[in-house]
């Protein structure tokens, strides 16, 4: 595993060079950090590498690292991850990128790379808000089409703004403002003194 490892790090640093922003080892894998601005390219050669061939992109995710580690992050909030599969040299690689506005997050759509990226990259829009400049068909996945916000931000509130119900007497499905009221739940202690057999 290691050679393999020592071998997939000389091969990026070789193809990557100055493109390479970080790369981390651990947990048997490699991440590597670039560039909003060199994504794409990035992407590119590690598809098309002869010692990379990174065909396939196995999964792509949005982060909202505000508030990362339950600490103040000094950085970029967002970032979009992804997971690739080299078959032809039997190894993964995670590729990170940060959007460099946090206000507009912006990075460049792998989806002329990897078609796969296509849904992936949809579902971190519809989340995340994270907006993926050239794909062709940027919209919401998974949730309502009137949707308002995106809720894997940290800043979203747990119980959302709006909820749905089947109104009986208007026969249909309304949108209301949402009636929870948030509270606060505190576990019960149990202090018996002969709890569980105990004496």
């Amino acid at each position: 595993m290691t050679q393999t490892l020592d071998r997939l790090q000389a091969a990026l640093e070789s193809a990557l060079g100055e493109d390479l922003l970080a790369l981390k080892r651990e947990r048997g894998e490699i991440t590597v950090t670039v560039a909003a601005g060199r994504y794409l390219d990035v992407a590119q050669r590690l598809r098309d590498g002869a010692a990379l061939r990174f065909e396939q992109l196995i999964d792509l995710c949005g982060l909202d690292y505000s508030g990362y580690k339950n600490q103040p992050w000094d950085g970029p909030r967002y970032a979009v991850v992804s997971h690739l599969l080299s078959q032809t040299h039997n190894c993964r690689l995670r590729l990170k990128v940060f959007a460099p506005d946090d206000d507009m997050p912006l990075v460049p759509s792998l989806n002329e790379v990897w078609a796969s990226a296509n849904w992936f990259e949809r579902e971190a829009f519809d989340m995340y808000g994270i907006i993926f400049d050239g794909h062709l068909d940027l919209r919401r996945i998974l949730t309502d089409y009137g949707f308002i916000g995106h809720p894997m931000r940290k800043d979203f509130p747990v119980s959302g703004h709006v909820e749905m119900r089947y109104d009986a007497q208007a026969q249909r499905v309304i949108y209301q403002p949402v009636t929870i009221e948030p509270r606060e739940i505190t576990p019960r202690v149990v202090r018996e003194d002969n709890y569980g057999g105990l004496h």
